[in-house]
């Protein structure tokens, strides 16, 4: 059950991030960017069957794998987002086409993950698919900040691309 119950919070994770990344938005680099990531990693970490028992190294490896290769593609995710400044001085951000590629390699590089994980024979469950959705987000959201906060020092610059 509990496997259904993440299957429907990465559901609606996604949904919710896929619709607002392509609204352009005020952009408040005072929120709290990490709550999110911070629960799904919380959901993630609850299930001590994480890591495939039957196959602790090579599921230790994958799951190492997996985080560091969505942190690298939080990061290009957060580099293809534009941020621009109104004439009011607010901060705005929107997905740009450059983060629908950014999520179609993801979504393809997941997927090989997955596809190397069956042929190692290591059980994944949406625990692992959880904590990595958080550590994307979470870089996303430093690198997103970051350069706001960039642009938002730097007043003879009107748009990050």
């Amino acid at each position: 059950m509990a496997g259904l119950v993440n299957i429907v919070v990465i559901l609606a994770v996604v949904v919710l991030i896929a619709r607002r990344q392509f609204q352009a938005k005020k952009l408040d680099t005072e929120r709290r960017f990490w709550v999110l990531p911070l629960i799904l990693a919380a959901l993630a970490l609850r299930d001590p069957h994480l890591i495939d028992p039957a196959h602790k190294v090579a599921a230790i490896g994958l799951l190492t794998a997996s985080v560091l290769v969505v942190m690298a593609m939080g990061s290009v995710w957060g580099w293809t987002v534009r941020i621009w400044r109104e004439s009011d001085g607010t901060l705005w951000a929107r997905g740009t086409a450059a983060t629908v590629a950014a999520w179609g390699g993801l979504i393809a590089i997941r997927l090989g993950l997955y596809g190397l994980g069956a042929v190692l024979h290591v059980h994944q469950d949406s625990n692992a698919l959880l904590l990595t959705l958080g550590a994307l987000l979470l870089v996303r959201g430093v690198v997103v900040n970051w350069r706001a906060h960039r642009l938002d020092s730097s007043p003879d610059l009107h748009a990050v691309a």
